[in-house]
């Protein structure tokens, strides 16, 4: 299947986001709310797909594209966005390292609703969702919905592996969050110097105080990444872990552990090991109806992902103590994230 729909087929991008225009005539529900898309292309690959879902969405909430990208890339998204949506550049006033982040920034300070939802390029809502998140925001000060892949190929499958290990040991991260503006800015935003922004972005509103909701049900829809381009996150995903010290160390453990046990020549350990791996997998499949989204096969790539992780741990560790940081675009981050402990001033406390 083609991850990107024929430009102009608007009925087929619309059930490929799972709501079909002809649905009992039904009219899109417009909410008050805005959705917030920062970006950064080096070419237009997926741009007619992309123009499809804004004009989608565009019906629904209020749009703005915060475009760091280049110039000219710049310019033809203002050609095929003009009128559709809110279209600007980051605000670089404000210095920072992560030009996610200061996207966000610039976005969310715009927008002209209390609810707003933060969103990665790849990320595909349906109404349902939207709808979702605007009522949890009604409650809460920051909602973080659960990411699926759609289409799954080898490389979304591997990967989804991680995804459901962290439901069956916790909470998944998503390439989306939503917030409310008044606690994003009465926080004053969150730091643009870190690579793992949506951790911050979390921890920060808990420092704050706020009130977050996980709901494990809320499934959005993702789009998978290339495979080269997936194969070049690996090390930097392992990176996010420096912020959360009981995951490196895990992570850490697993090439000395797959060692100990080739030595002792006890292969029932190691299939033992990956069995358990799998049934907490699975189990993470399974939460809050995730069998939905999540095919059977999947539960069998969280070993592999494990290993994987376990070899590009070492090596972020060493870009830390040896590079200083991973590279993220024309520089280089040091700090996956800040502790909890340095976001809870009293200060940051409503």
């Amino acid at each position: 299947m083609s991850l990107f729909s024929p430009p102009g087929d608007a009925r087929r991008a619309a059930r490929r986001w799972g709501v079909d225009h002809d649905r009992a005539g039904a009219s899109p529900v417009h909410l008050p709310m805005t959705y917030v898309l920062p970006l950064r292309w080096h070419d237009d690959t997926g741009l007619a797909e992309l123009t499809g879902y804004l004009r989608w969405l565009a019906d629904r909430v209020e749009v703005i594209v915060v475009d760091g990208s280049a110039p000219d890339v710049f310019a033809r998204h203002a050609d095929a966005w003009r009128g559709l949506v809110r279209h600007l550049p980051p605000d670089v006033t404000a210095p920072g390292l992560n030009g996610k982040v200061l996207g966000v920034r610039t976005g969310v300070r715009v927008a002209g609703h209390e609810h707003v939802v933060i969103a990665d390029d790849d990320v595909r809502y349906d109404e349902t969702g939207l709808t979702a998140v605007h009522r949890l925001l009604g409650r809460v000060d920051l909602v973080r919905p659960q990411n699926y892949f759609d289409p799954l190929p080898w490389h979304a499958w591997w990967d989804t592996g991680r995804t459901l290990l962290n439901r069956s040991l916790g909470d998944d991260y998503p390439g989306t969050l939503a917030v409310r503006r008044s606690t994003f800015l009465a926080m004053g935003g969150y730091d643009p110097n870190v690579l793992f922004e949506n951790l911050e972005l979390i921890r920060t509103v808990r420092g704050f105080g706020g009130v977050e909701a996980k709901p494990a049900w809320l499934y959005v829809r993702r789009l998978p990444p290339d495979a080269a381009h997936f194969r070049g996150q690996r090390v930097r995903q392992a990176y996010d872990d420096l912020a959360q010290p009981a995951r490196l160390l895990t992570a850490l453990a697993v090439l000395p552990g797959l060692a100990a046990a080739v030595a002792s020549r006890r292969p029932r350990l190691l299939l033992g090991a990956a069995a358990g791996v799998v049934a907490l997998a699975e189990a993470g499949r399974r939460r809050a109806g995730g069998g939905r989204v999540f095919p059977p096969s999947t539960a069998l790539a969280a070993p592999l992902w494990l290993l994987e992780r376990g070899v590009c741990s070492w090596l972020a560790v060493a870009r830390r103590l040896l590079l200083g940081g991973v590279r993220y675009g024309d520089t280089r981050i040091r700090h996956a994230s800040r502790p909890t402990r340095a976001l809870r001033a009293p200060s940051a406390v409503r």
